[in-house]
């Protein structure tokens, strides 16, 4: 799947997709930051709550293929604008970090 099948599946939107033809290979799910960075691998989807300038960072040094933010979390303009730079994909989602698993478990 690619990021841009999976921003149109229902309960997930584009926030900010850069490179949308990115394929994703599995997920990992995690809100501390450092936790992620050594343990998130290239092409994961990454979902978190956590909604600061630093994911952007993490999710380039863990080259996930997206940050998918759960429970309908939004990111200021500064964070989006920075993630568009970076050319990191972030999706979010209204459903609880488990139920966003779960699901990507089923269609990945």
């Amino acid at each position: 799947m690619t990021v841009n099948e999976l921003s149109k599946l229902d309960n997930f939107t584009a926030v900010n997709i850069s490179d949308g033809e990115r394929k994703i290979n599995g997920v990992y799910c995690g809100d501390l930051l450092s936790w992620v960075m050594g343990r998130a691998e290239a092409d994961d989807a990454w979902i978190t709550i956590m909604s600061n300038v630093n994911i952007i960072a993490v999710a380039s040094l863990s080259d996930v293929s997206c940050i998918i933010l759960s429970e309908n979390v939004e990111i200021d303009d500064e964070t989006a604008k920075i993630a568009l730079q970076k050319q990191i994909n972030i999706l979010k989602t209204s459903l609880t970090t488990y139920e966003a698993s779960v699901f990507l478990s089923k269609v990945i």
